[in-house]
């Protein structure tokens, strides 16, 4: 059988700002790799803080776009968004339910500025004409509780408001978290024939979080193009959504957009990463000062993706950097997942500076703090004999704890961070920089005055 990509239709507004509606769809749809065609079903004139004015195409303007696109490209799976009016609804409901692709319906009521994009007396037309035909309906918790009439305020409310829901025949109700109240986790829950399944992720706590709804309807629907299943399609989109609001973009006076190309950004950044990486080791292995830098413990360089978030996107040496007599020598070749601690360090360093994404171990004495000042490199230091009993608990607590406070402590990320060890702990520096490359340069100039 031919190869063939996956085919995704959005209907839905145009949004000049770019943030959210078609646009969002269709850069998320590319982002996933699978192919994007729109039906715009309203323009609106709008940017991160307002909608000024939305013009409504004419419902046979829209069927026409629905058809040309079936008919000539076929169409695997289909997402809704802006549906303004009743007639348009009813013109979109009926296309619909021609064709047997999955539709994913995200039921946009209100705009994050406040706008409305549903019209009051469009409202039964979603319930009775559109709702019924969505294999997947994404509402968030207002427009869970204008569909369901339930008012939701914890976990146990949106499951009863996904189920009031579902009896308006959507196959399936995505009921999202994102709007909570008091939270720290962005819980959906999902429901289908009876059976619950919840979604986390931690609450991203920001003003970049223009086309979120957009985004994430999106991503389901190019999963389900891809032929996944419903919960695994919802799995990967929760975390593609969640990729995109941590690395949201700040422009305009307003709520920024999300970035749904993050995610093909960090796939294309791999190959970099890890050439950054082997680059950086040659420059340790052919120097002759570098053995100096070695601690008991060995050392490791490790470099992160532009919008990681956990260990498994930081690469760094499987088996570590060892001396061998007076040079040193990487025991593999870089790779990803490969240093659990210092993937741990440059986490929490970008957190407060995504700029900083490497970080390499080296042997602490006071010489060699004294030489970091001497030439210019920013420290600060902890003291893990002061780390909190809590944090001791935590598995893998000390070395983010440890970093956080050592950024405070100087209020800024420095080039070099220092801890003066404890009980079984070695003392260790840490060093710092933008690339890999960068981290190497800074640690040799090091080892060279070191003497």
């Amino acid at each position: 059988m031919e190869d063939r990509i996956p085919r995704v239709l959005t209907i839905a507004g145009s949004d000049s700002g770019g943030g959210a509606g078609i646009q969002a769809d269709l850069k998320t749809f590319a982002s996933l790799g699978v192919f994007g065609m729109s039906a715009i079903t309203s323009i609106t004139a709008q940017n991160t803080v307002e909608v000024r004015s939305v013009f409504d195409l004419p419902p046979d303007m829209i069927r026409d776009q629905i058809r040309a696109v079936v008919e000539d490209i076929g169409v695997d799976a289909a997402k809704t968004g802006m549906l303004h009016t009743e007639q348009i609804i009813s013109t979109v409901a009926e296309e619909l339910g021609k064709h047997r692709f999955p539709v994913v319906v995200d039921p946009v009521m209100i705009a994050k500025s406040g706008a409305r994009l549903l019209l009051e007396d469009a409202m039964d037309a979603l319930k009775n004409k559109m709702v019924p035909r969505a294999t997947v309906l994404t509402p968030n918790r207002h427009e869970a509780e204008a569909l369901s009439g339930i008012r939701i305020e914890n976990l146990e409310d949106a499951r009863r408001a996904a189920e009031k829901i579902s009896e308006l025949g959507a196959k399936t109700v995505l009921v999202k978290g994102g709007h909570m109240p008091d939270q720290n986790m962005a819980v959906d829950v999902l429901y289908t024939d009876g059976d619950f399944k919840t979604y986390s992720a931690k609450f991203i706590r920001t003003d970049t979080d223009h086309g979120t709804g957009c985004t994430f309807s999106s991503a389901i629907a190019a999963e389900l193009a891809k032929g996944k299943p419903i919960d695994e399609a919802v799995e990967t989109a929760k975390q593609f959504i969640t990729k995109a609001i941590r690395s949201g973009l700040r422009i305009g006076k307003g709520h920024g957009p999300t970035n749904p190309m993050s995610w093909l950004q960090n796939r294309a950044e791999k190959y970099l990463v890890l050439e950054n990486l082997r680059r950086a080791v040659e420059l340790l292995e052919s120097s002759m000062h570098a053995f100096r830098l070695v601690p008991e413990v060995q050392m490791n360089l490790v470099m992160a993706l532009p919008h990681a978030s956990n260990p498994s996107e930081v690469a760094g040496i499987p088996g570590r950097i060892v001396r061998v007599g007076e040079r040193v020598k990487a025991s593999s070749y870089p790779q990803f997942g490969a240093s659990k601690h210092l993937a741990s360090a440059i986490l929490t360093v970008m957190q407060v500076d995504a700029g900083f994404r490497s970080i390499m171990n080296i042997r602490y004495t006071p010489h060699a703090v004294e030489v970091c000042r001497n030439i210019g490199l920013k420290t600060s230091s902890y003291d893990r004999r002061t780390e909190p009993e809590k944090v001791k608990e935590m598995e893998g607590g000390t070395i983010p704890w440890g970093t956080r406070t050592a950024i405070e402590k100087l209020g800024k990320v420095p080039d070099a961070i220092y801890h003066l060890g404890d009980w079984g702990k070695e003392p260790m520096i840490t060093v710092l920089g933008r690339s890999a490359v960068e981290v190497v340069e800074k640690a040799l100039k090091i080892a060279e005055k070191i003497g």
